[in-house]
């Protein structure tokens, strides 16, 4: 670990002056993955703002009748909050799902965001790696790449995105306010994550100096008939092969609204809108349910060890709109 200067500060304006008068600075909150990531030496800040004192840690409904998250909201006081459970459990689940409960304690809402890659390779210093260092090659396209992606890829990175939580967000249409030294601004959730492209080294849309402030999320009828699967290598404490975040709005057993995204397959929470839509008005029948998952597979692509998720994929999403229909 590079030695670093620290600032503990008690304002969001101060927060983001202290950053930007810094070079090569970050936030740190929980810190459950940045501090990880400084102690095998990948990430290397000269400067760390503490924001842990602002009062971004509320969870509260909003006039439209959705919820704004605290940015600072630890991932177990959101999964456990009453209203998150009653008007987002598909949200909640999602949380749960991920990391323990050590980790859900400490980790906070806008740091979630923020999660890297669990790629090998990125952690691994002496092996090539597009995305912690630009330009030196991808070794997991050639290399042990069963976790690795099989939507959205480049020739230069087929990394995944590791959160749950993001991908319960993407499929309820979540927004994140940011603020930063020119101002406010708000980001759609669809917006917020890239693609790698040939820049796979930036995982997000957030400028130089701006800090995520809260999650805003909007009205949902997704009380009902919902339900987040993760497939994973042991039942607790890893990251997905697969994730689908699957909810429906029904009149009777034809489906008025579908969400329907996938963690553990890109290099951001999978979702196309275009695919859903085409459902709308349709049965809620497993053989449409398989018909929604072989066209958001469409073009999914595997790279050798990996390529088992497509159809692991696809099993998936019909298993968890199954089990969206079994709650009542």
């Amino acid at each position: 670990m590079n030695n670093f200067s620290y600032n503990k500060v008690t304002e969001v304006a101060e927060a983001v002056a202290d950053l930007t008068g810094h070079t090569n600075a970050r936030f740190i909150a929980g810190g459950t993955n940045l501090l990880d990531l400084m102690k095998e030496n990948v990430a290397k800040p000269d400067h760390l703002t503490d924001i842990n004192k602002l009062a971004l840690a509320g969870i509260e409904a909003t006039e439209d009748g959705g919820l704004s998250l605290g940015a600072l909201a630890t991932n177990a006081d959101t999964a456990w909050n009453e209203l998150v459970e009653q008007k987002y459990p598909l949200l909640s689940q999602a949380i749960l799902a991920g990391a323990s409960p050590q980790l859900r304690n400490m980790a906070t809402n806008g740091g979630n965001l923020f999660q890297r890659t669990r790629c090998y390779y990125f952690y691994d210093t002496a092996t090539a790696c597009n995305k912690r260092e630009p330009g030196s090659g991808c070794s997991a396209i050639n290399g042990i790449n069963r976790i690795h992606a099989i939507l959205g890829t480049s020739e230069h990175c087929i990394a995944t995105h590791p959160s749950d939580m993001c991908v319960a967000l993407a499929a309820l249409n979540a927004k994140v306010n940011v603020t930063g030294p020119y101002g406010d601004r708000v980001i759609e959730f669809r917006d917020f994550h890239r693609l790698p492209g040939d820049t796979p080294h930036l995982d997000n849309n957030v400028q130089d100096g701006e800090l995520v402030t809260s999650i805003d999320l909007p009205p949902s009828n997704f009380t009902q008939h919902f339900h987040y699967l993760k497939v994973r290598e042991r039942q607790s404490y890893a990251f997905a092969l697969v994730s689908v975040a699957a909810a429906l709005e029904l009149d009777g057993n034809v489906i008025k609204d579908i969400r329907l995204a996938l963690g553990g397959v890109a290099h951001k929470p999978w979702r196309d809108r275009s695919c859903e839509e085409a459902f709308i008005g349709q049965e809620a029948t497993e053989a449409n349910f398989r018909a929604l998952a072989e066209k958001i597979l469409a073009d999914a692509k595997g790279y050798g060890s990996n390529t088992f998720k497509i159809d692991l994929a696809k099993r998936a999403i019909v298993r968890a709109f199954s089990e969206a229909l079994k709650n009542n």
